[in-house]
């Protein structure tokens, strides 16, 4: 069965943000490394959407780990994937509204 990908708004801001400040905090090499990972991980789901686990919070929402510290949430349903955000692990986790 084959999957659309579909990215919402959110997911777009956080990935930018996580890019931004990589390139700012590291180099532009760390940020397009981060991005060719990110890309990597979302052709990966796309052909085996159930690798990432599910959420304790909302169980339609699953997540994957794209660095040790980026972990991405997506939900599946019917025959759509959808990206809804990106979270930085070092967070404070009262952050993350799917943990």
């Amino acid at each position: 069965m084959a999957f659309k990908i579909k990215i919402n708004k959110r997911f777009n801001k956080n990935a930018e943000k996580v890019a931004s400040w990589l390139e700012k905090e590291w180099s532009k090499k760390v940020a397009d490394d981060f991005a060719r990972k990110l890309v990597s991980t979302i052709s990966a789901i796309s052909k085996n959407p159930f690798i990432g686990s599910s959420t304790p919070k909302i169980i339609a929402v699953r997540k994957f780990n794209v660095t040790k510290h980026n972990k991405i949430y997506y939900r599946i349903k019917n025959n759509t994937i959808t990206f809804i955000t990106i979270f930085d692990n070092r967070q404070n986790p009262k952050k993350n509204r799917y943990k």
